[in-house]
Formats: C-alpha cells, sequence, structure tokens
C-alpha cells in the first residue's frame, strides 16, 4: 500500500503523503526526521528555486516532536507530523504574511484563517511560507520583494503564478504539500508548470474569510504531488465556517480515488475553440484522452467555444468590481513601491467599457455553454495553459509574449483556467500529463459537473496511473549533492 507506480523513488522526500503516514505507522521513520530532511533540502535548493520565503523551523521541530509522541501514543490525526508549506496570501497569527509586496514587507497577521486552521488541527506542520506574485495578480511568480521564483524541471523557466512557489516547492521536494489560492487559475496554472497535482474545488467547498468569501471567483484548495493526497488534504479542508457565508454545509469525503473511469464519459475539448494552443500541449491533451479512453472511458472530442474575447470582457469587468478595486485602495499613494505588473494589470482592467449588468450577461452565456456540455458528460478534458510555461522573472506587461510573430496577453491568453473560475460551481484538477521538449512539465484540466468533486479525482487518478509521470524533480536532488 505505500508504494505508488507514480513516485517510484526511495528518496523519501520524493514521497506521498500516505505512503510519508504509513511510514510513519510503521516506525520506519519519524515525523522530526522527516522535517529536519525538508528543512536541508530547503537550504540546499532554494537559492536556486527561490520557492519558499519565511521558513519556521525551530517551531516546525517542536511540532514535529509532539507529533512523534502521538505516533507512539497511539493518537495520530489525519495529517500527524506531515509538513505542509502555506502560500505567503493565507493568514497565520503571528505569522508575517507579505502578499508578496513591498508595502506588506512587515505585516504580520492576528487571526489564523480556516483553511490553515483545519490543517494544523488535523495535525500538518507548517515549516514554510511559499512565494507568490505581488498581490497574487499574475500567471508568473517574481516580486520586487521576493526576486525570481524558477522551475526546478528548468531553471530558465517560470513556475506559473500565482501559487507559483507551493508548486516548486513540491517539484523540489521542500515540502510534502502545500496549500494555494486560485481567482483565475493560480493552483491549476503552476501544477501545471511544475509537474503537480492542484484543485480548484467547487466555490464554498474551502471557506475563505473577508471580502473574498464573496467573490465567486475566489477558491482555495490544496496542491500535492500526487492525486490521493490532494483528494486527502480536501477533505480536511472542506466545511463550512462563519467567517464565510457561502461555504458549503456539507463537508466532501473523497477518500482514496481508486482510478476506475470504466464507462465514464469524458468530452474533449483540446483548445476551448480559440484559444492558441501549442502542439507539445495539444499532444499532451490528446495522449490523456487516448489513456482515459484505453481505460474505459468513452470519450469525445467536443465543439465547445468560449472566445477569448469574450472571456477577457467577463474578467476585466469581474476584476475591477472587486479584486482590482481592493489592490486599487491597498496601493493609493505608495504606487511607487509596487511592481510594474500590478500597476499596468490595474490600469488595463479599469479601461474595460462594459458594465457590470453586461459582465454577468457574459457570465451567464460561459455558463450556459459549459453547463450544457456537462448535461452529457462526467467531465471535460481540457489543456490547463496554452504553453508548457513562460520564461523566468519577465514581466509580460513590459515585454510582449509572442508565439511566432503573433503577441498574446499572458493574463487573459494562454491560460484556459480563467473559463472555469467563471463556472466556479465546477471542480477542476489538473495533473500532469507530459513534458515539453525542455523538460518543462504539461498538465491538463479536469473540470466536472458542478459540486461533484470525486468523478474528477476518479480521472486525474486513472491518468496518474496510467502515465505514471515524475513530480519530484532530479535538478533538485541534484542541487542537494552539490
Amino acid at each position: 500500500m505505500a508504494d505508488s507506480a507514480a513516485m517510484p523513488s526511495d528518496d523519501v522526500l520524493n514521497w506521498p503523503v500516505f505512503r510519508l503516514l504509513d511510514a510513519y505507522r510503521a516506525r520506519v521513520l519519524s515525523p522530526v526526521e522527516y522535517v529536519e530532511r525538508c528543512l536541508d533540502r530547503i537550504t540546499a535548493v532554494n537559492g536556486a528555486v527561490n520557492a519558499i520565503g519565511d521558513v519556521y523551523a525551530d517551531e516546525a521541530l517542536d511540532a514535529a516532536r509532539v507529533s512523534e509522541a502521538r505516533w507512539r501514543e497511539g493518537r495520530p490525526r489525519a495529517l500527524e507530523g506531515v509538513p505542509v508549506a502555506v502560500k505567503d496570501e493565507a493568514s497565520i497569527s503571528g505569522k508575517r504574511v507579505t502578499y508578496g509586496s513591498l508595502l506588506y514587507e512587515n505585516h504580520v497577521a492576528v487571526e489564523t484563517e480556516p483553511m490553515v486552521r483545519r490543517l494544523i488541527d488535523a495535525g500538518a506542520i507548517v515549516h514554510a511560507r511559499t512565494l507568490t506574485p505581488e498581490f497574487s495578480i499574475a500567471f508568473f511568480t517574481h516580486s520586487r520583494l521576493w526576486g525570481v521564483t524558477r522551475n526546478p524541471w528548468n531553471l530558465d523557466y517560470d513556475v506559473g503564478g500565482s501559487s507559483g512557489g507551493s508548486a516548486a516547492a513540491l517539484a523540489s521536494g521542500m515540502t510534502s504539500a502545500a496549500t494555494g489560492s486560485d481567482i483565475g487559475g493560480s493552483i491549476r496554472v503552476p501544477a501545471s508548470a511544475c509537474g503537480v497535482v492542484g484543485y480548484k474545488p467547487p466555490h464554498g467547498r474551502v471557506p475563505i474569510p473577508g471580502l473574498y468569501g464573496l467573490d465567486d471567483w475566489c477558491h482555495q484548495g490544496p496542491l500535492a504531488r500526487c492525486v490521493e493526497d490532494a483528494a486527502l488534504l480536501v477533505d480536511v479542508m472542506s466545511g463550512p465556517d462563519p467567517c464565510d457565508h457561502t461555504s458549503l454545509r456539507d463537508p466532501v469525503l473523497l477518500g482514496r480515488p481508486r482510478g476506475d473511469v470504466n464507462g465514464l464519459r469524458v468530452a474533449v475539448s483540446v483548445d476551448l475553440g480559440d484559444w492558441p494552443v501549442v502542439e507539445e500541449v495539444r499532444e499532451a491533451v490528446i495522449c490523456a484522452a487516448q489513456t482515459l479512453e484505453r481505460a474505459g472511458a468513452v470519450v469525445d472530442y467536443v465543439d465547445l467555444v468560449v472566445e477569448r474575447d469574450l472571456l477577457l470582457r467577463a474578467s476585466d469587468v469581474h476584476y475591477r468590481s472587486g479584486f482590482a478595486g481592493d489592490v486599487a485602495d491597498d496601493i493609493l499613494g505608495r504606487e511607487d513601491l509596487v511592481c510594474p505588473y500590478t500597476r499596468n494589470w490595474l490600469e488595463l482592467v479599469s479601461r474595460t467599457p462594459d458594465s457590470f449588468l453586461e459582465g454577468q450577461r457574459i457570465e451567464v452565456e460561459i455558463c450556459r455553454r459549459v453547463d450544457s456540455l456537462l448535461q452529457d458528460y462526467d467531465v471535460l478534458l481540457t489543456a490547463t495553459m496554452a504553453v508548457p510555461a513562460f520564461a523566468a522573472g519577465v514581466d509580460y506587461t513590459l515585454e510582449p509574449f509572442r508565439i511566432g510573430d503573433t503577441e498574446f496577453d499572458t493574463f487573459h491568453d494562454l491560460c484556459l483556467t480563467e473559463v472555469f473560475n467563471v463556472t466556479n460551481r465546477c471542480p477542476v484538477l489538473t495533473v500532469p500529463a507530459g513534458r515539453s521538449r525542455e523538460s518543462v512539465p504539461i498538465g491538463v484540466q479536469i473540470v466536472g459537473r458542478t459540486y461533484l468533486d470525486a468523478p474528477v479525482f476518479e480521472v486525474g487518478m486513472a491518468l496518474q496511473e496510467a502515465l505514471a509521470l515524475p513530480t519530484v524533480s532530479g535538478l533538485a536532488s541534484g542541487l542537494m549533492s552539490t
């Protein structure tokens, strides 16, 4: 039970959570030993990858000793002794949370938000913070405060955003699990670029405090090394909380997915009809579809079209009405301290001519198209990103991204994720599906019917078992040994 075809390495820092828990249970590894190894990996690797910000070494080791005692006494909790890195956006009482911005360099949170509290209450050990672009605005991860985060599979490439540090930390073996947030693809894009698993739950599944709990596009969820781990983390994170009026009353209980897709109906739209998906990504999506067909799924290629321009109009209106307004208020009078991409994004969003009502009408139309398709299918399979990844450290609001001679907007043209923040009650799981010629991972999105989480995990598990792609970079191990 402790072995996994997807994670064949004997390096314990490559192990998924469920295998780590088996090792604790069998007394072949202790939480203290494992946390020490994670901290050593951070010391050795983070200088090159730059996925981790603050590290809580002493507190993590103290917590590991408590976990060790609980295992010895036969009182382990669901995540007892598992190191979890928390995105530098989620509040932890008494800890600095910078949001990737110089404006919050010394900001200390006064409370712990529900997702993190539930992980800690389940025995998880928060040993580090993971980096994010400023205010989680971009699909790349670098900032004036923290510098450039690099892809563990190829350091010339970016890790995606905005939960880029979480994905890179997992792919580097610096943590066993990580948290993320997703208002336009910020869990799924980094998961794709770094070759790990990322889950955007239906809105309300995981409670979010404050303003963003009322933003239907906003989600919190896990990043993990395997589908089983993601399911375990969602089971811990989900359920109602009084801080979030929209949190769902009944928690989800996914258990251990089996990967049974026999007879499951899978719709495939590689590019959603209007997205510039490059050939390497296209091949990975088709390979995933063929893999599912061989596993017994009924696979159809469908004519689903969601125009990029339509989504752009909806997203600009949505952000202008909430997220962008919040950021604009935050930086007022301090614009010189923020990153250029923050200022440029705010200006871009502010120029939209559409009214709030028109934005809502567009969202209704996008939902209609996706929901009509899912009336006949259990899941939709599509690309996560149109390209494998961006170049590391480039501000694409200053230097246009090109495919051939054509310029594309990295906020709206190259990530197919934002469509499913419009259809925000749909669960979406991103899993690894291939590698580019430059060794950069490529992920696919598995989109489910509203509030039906389990089928996307079954499909993800089937792909994981069949493709057996590594989720920890050998480059990270090489950096460790040098």
